[in-house]
Parts: C-alpha cells; sequence; structure tokens
C-alpha cells in the first residue's frame, strides 16, 4: 500500500509533502490503472472536485492541470 496519499485539506501528500498528486503517486495510479484510463480519469475528476473545495483560493486551471492534465 502506498504512503503517497492526500492530506487534506492542503492536498499535499503524505509521503513526501509535494502536491498531490505527487509524481511517485502518478506513477501508481498509471501502473494500476494501466488498463482503464477513462476509470483513472473519473477517480481524479472526483479527486478534483473535492480539491477545489478545500482549495479556493487556487485557480481552476492550476488545479484541472496538476489532477488530471497529466493524464493521457
Amino acid at each position: 500500500m502506498t504512503t503517497h496519499l492526500p492530506v487534506t485539506p492542503a492536498w499535499t501528500c503524505g509521503g513526501c509533502g509535494d502536491d498531490w498528486p505527487c509524481q511517485t503517486r502518478r506513477r501508481e495510479l498509471g501502473a494500476e490503472y494501466d488498463r482503464a484510463p477513462v476509470s483513472l480519469a473519473l477517480y481524479l475528476a472526483a479527486q478534483f472536485v473535492d480539491a477545489t473545495r478545500d482549495l479556493a483560493h487556487v485557480p481552476a486551471g492550476h488545479l484541472h492541470h496538476r489532477f488530471l492534465g497529466w493524464t493521457r
């Protein structure tokens, strides 16, 4: 099990302290959802919605890139 889970309401990584999802968690999620990219996008979209409530001061475009922009 990963230690790179989000710590809310700051949305930092519990494993390394970077913004969540950190690079390590992105790699883990990519491997976990390797054959299910739509499921990954749905999971991250739900996290994005939760984060927008806590991080209302951060521009939505930045949060979108942070949570979803790295997926393809």
